[in-house]
């Protein structure tokens, strides 16, 4: 019985004729096994061609490389009888991190003699084969010295004829352990605190009543008051089922330390040396063994997540060198020292493109951020500071404070970092992935970036109230319908097809949307969004732009109207989505400019061509077909004119202004745009206020054809009176690739967008593309969600604004405006 690492670099050794391609053959799959004989065809088509053998060596070696980097078990069929082709195989899998393993098949060279008589295409005679035999009995017995880990020798036919492959796991791969997980981060010796969190975190003892694992990321020991009392704690959670661990630097050097090693006494631990004195031999005899089994890093949940103490790369996770096991104790440094003599961390999670999400502690840091699905849980608790756990999957953290400072640091917490609530130039410049839980990560190109660098740095609200920006919003498939370009019929049957049964359909008023984020009082802002200006709130455009130059009297005002929310959703503060009218006090220059212009234009030239063309007729001339296209266009300006003017009324300062909120974005500790629908419209129903204006709405099961018809009827009076239109929305929250909500435009509101003529030309427009338009409304939302998750999980404003930012670097995308 032989058993192989799951993911190894497998080499048989063997002299031509001792049956190594069988014996692959038998035992591994067809794409697992690369062959010498067959990469020497690739590259001169003839197998037996000895000259091509440094050239097929070069693409077996090119091979072997791209399997091991992508973590896939590779075995190797080639003689291997030489130390120089079994010594460039084992460097190789050294550089993947990767163990090799021999298998030799030692057969009578007689047998291989044999063999190789019966085929016509071995023409090289014994004397190869001999060759290859002295060459293997020469350094068989010193082959476990080339750098396997396993050398597996199997002498004989019968006993490669009766051999059998079974496969271990990685120590590291716990991937059948799908949580939910509460990861601990680093303890140091603080047993009193890492109580409280357990009970903060619903533990009773060792156990957790809703069947919890905890996870330890490592250096539980040192600097810390109870550094035997958190290791009792441990290693009872760990022999009882209920835990796991990691091995933490500290835990590596007190090992060191407990098994007579010569280790420098210094940063804590004479601290644990000498509380383990104080224990019964027996006690530290068990520490000793607990430390021994310490695993560097674990898979969990699949491979979705990662655990290690200083966290680790993606190239090394499920790895089992020592540089890998060196990485996920000690981090990686520059070589640099900085003004505390304490050595520069590389930033390896800046860089972190991986799927897995990697948690870890090791450098302590006031608060734990999300870089790139890594976090760091280490919050300095024997520092003063505080203990951390992640609840995973749910990404929730929980904290506790440290009960003193037990140990002073050298180099204080957050020394040397920017102030967390803000961005800074190199969090956003270049080609950027934001990582989201509502369908994976996100790209920003480079170019996208630095448009948006340009409207957040120069016009943008003060950045802490910056929580959301709004994603695009896209049209329903082209209507076929006569006279129609959008339909409420598309929208319906775009939504039933994704499997979604209820659909809210909501009146979209003709404004400019708004997002307002308002705090109860400006001590609220000051403690919630460290605003200190004594203002109370934003309203921002959905680029993020302030509505008007002075905000404050809107922003006073509407968090008076929004008074019964405060104990309705328990929050001091809210932020909400919404449209603010009339569109002219936001758009009033772009309708003089743009709208009214053209308005002005064909009421003043038209009637004038009519009566000319009139005129001719008059006089006999065949202006007929001229004439009636000129009425047409007249009547079509007229509807124009008609269509913007609806939307356009006199506002003197805030008199005349109105709020539409048709969502509730987020409060204090919950993302509330997750919520359904109907929640949202009954919570804001609650508000009575002149200066709110009402969301009207109806609900339609897509399975009855009599609440489609329905819905379609209101839309219809909707439009007829002058709306804009409706926006159709799943009734809640659908995860996958299903549009947020579809917008459906009233006939005679599309003549703003596509022209007073545009009836005329339904054929061309119905074929637009909206792919574009839907795909970013897509990324838009999962971002939008994102930084409404980390605003409810506490996370830092910086952690907050990375989304929001994507949002609008997405936003300048080229798409048809008039989508």
């Amino acid at each position: 019985m032989i058993t192989l690492p799951e993911l190894s670099l497998v080499l048989l050794v063997g002299v031509s004729g001792s049956g190594k391609s069988t014996f692959a053959g038998r035992h591994f799959r067809p794409t697992q096994v690369i062959s010498s004989d067959f990469c020497r065809g690739l590259v001169s088509d003839d197998e037996n061609d000895q000259s091509a053998t440094p050239a097929a060596f070069d693409l077996l070696h090119h091979i072997v490389g791209v399997r091991l980097a992508r973590g896939l078990f590779t075995v190797v069929d080639a003689t291997n009888v030489q130390s120089a082709a079994r010594r460039g195989l084992i460097e190789l899998a050294r550089r993947h991190d990767v163990p090799a393993e021999a298998i030799v098949l030692d057969v009578p060279r007689e047998v291989a003699v044999e063999r190789n008589a019966g085929r016509p295409d071995r023409d090289f005679g014994a004397g190869v084969v001999a060759r290859q035999h002295r060459d293997l009995r020469r350094f068989l017995s010193r082959l476990s010295g080339d750098g396997f880990r396993r050398v597996h020798v199997l002498r004989g036919v019968e006993e490669i004829e009766a051999a059998r492959i079974t496969y271990e796991k990685a120590w590291s791969d716990l991937t059948h352990l799908t949580g939910p997980f509460d990861i601990v981060g680093d303890v140091h010796g603080c047993r009193s605190e890492l109580e409280t969190l357990l009970a903060e975190l619903g533990w009773q003892g060792v156990r957790h009543p809703e069947g919890r694992t905890a996870v330890f990321v490592g250096d539980l020991v040192d600097r810390g008051p109870d550094t035997p009392g958190v290791l009792r704690l441990v290693m009872d959670m760990v022999e009882a089922g209920t835990a796991i661990c990691v091995s933490g630097n500290h835990e590596d050097k007190l090992l060191r330390a407990l098994k007579g090693r010569k280790v420098t006494v210094a940063h804590g631990l004479r601290e644990s040396l000498d509380q383990l004195a104080a224990e019964p031999p027996e006690f530290t005899e068990r520490v000793q063994a607990f430390l021994a089994g310490l695993r560097g890093h674990y898979r969990l949940d699949g491979g979705r997540l990662v655990v290690a103490h200083a966290g680790l790369k993606e190239s090394y996770h499920g790895r089992s060198s020592g540089r890998a096991r060196a990485f996920a104790l000690y981090g990686d440094t520059t070589g640099e020292t900085d003004e505390y003599g304490l050595p520069v961390r590389y930033p390896w999670a800046e860089e972190y493109r991986g799927k897995a999400m990697v948690v870890y502690g090791h450098t302590p840091t006031i608060r734990p951020e999300w870089v790139n699905n890594t976090i760091c849980l280490d919050t300095g608790a024997v520092f003063g500071g505080r203990l951390t756990a992640l609840r995973y999957p749910e990404r929730q953290l929980v904290h506790v404070p440290a009960e003193k400072v037990w140990y002073e640091p050298s180099r204080p917490l957050g020394a040397g970092g920017h102030d967390p609530a803000l961005l800074t130039v190199t969090d956003v410049i270049g080609t950027r992935y934001v990582e989201t839980r509502f369908g994976g990560p996100v790209k920003v190109d480079e170019e996208n970036a630095a448009a948006a660098l340009e409207v957040m740095s120069r016009f943008a609200v003060d950045p802490r109230w910056l929580l959301y920006l709004p994603p695009t919003m896209a049209p329903p498939e082209s209507s076929l319908l006569d006279g129609y370009l959008e339909h409420p019929h598309e929208a319906f049957e775009e939504f039933a097809a994704a499997g979604v049964d209820e659909v809210v359909c909501e009146e979209k008023h003709m404004g400019s949307r708004a997002i307002a984020v308002l705090a109860r009082t400006p001590e609220v802002a000051r403690e919630r969004f460290g605003v200190s200006d004594g203002s109370s709130g934003a309203v921002y455009t959905r680029t993020g732009r302030p509505f008007f130059d002075d905000t404050a009297p809107l922003v006073d005002r509407l968090r008076e109207a929004c008074e019964p929310l405060w104990a309705e959703l328990g929050s001091d503060w809210v932020a909400l989505d919404c449209e603010l009218l009339p569109w002219s006090a936001k758009a009033g220059e772009l309708i003089r400019t743009q709208y009214a212009s053209v308005g002005a234009a064909a009421r003043a030239a038209l009637p004038e061509a009519v009566a000319a063309l009139e005129a001719a007729a008059g006089r006999g001339l065949d202006v007929g077909p001229l004439l009636d296209r000129t009425h047409h266009r007249s009547h079509n300006a007229g509807l124009f004119r008609d269509a913007y003017a609806r939307y356009c009324w006199p506002v003197d300062g805030l008199d005349g202004v109105r709020v539409a909120p048709f969502q509730i974005l987020a409060c204090e500790g919950r993302a509330t745009a997750l919520e359904p629908h109907a929640w949202h419209l009954s919570t804001l129903a609650l508000l009575d206020s002149p200066l709110i204006t009402r969301t009207r709405h109806v609900t339609v099961t897509l399975g009855s054809a009599a609440s489609r018809e329905a819905a379609i009827v209101w839309w219809e009076a909707l439009t007829a009176e002058g709306g804009e239109g409706m926006v159709v929305k799943p009734a809640a929250y659908v995860p996958g690739r299903v549009q947020p909500g579809v917008k459906v435009r009233g006939r005679e509101y599309l003549r703003i967008i596509y022209g007073p003529d545009y009836t005329d030309a339904l054929d061309v427009l119905r074929r637009r593309f909206l792919g574009k338009k839907r795909s970013l409304a897509l990324r838009e939302y999962r971002l939008g969600l994102e930084a409404l998750a980390r605003l409810a999980d506490g996370e830092s404003g910086r952690r907050v604004h990375e989304p929001v930012f994507a949002v609008l670097a997405l936003e300048s995308e080229p798409v048809d405006p008039r989508l």
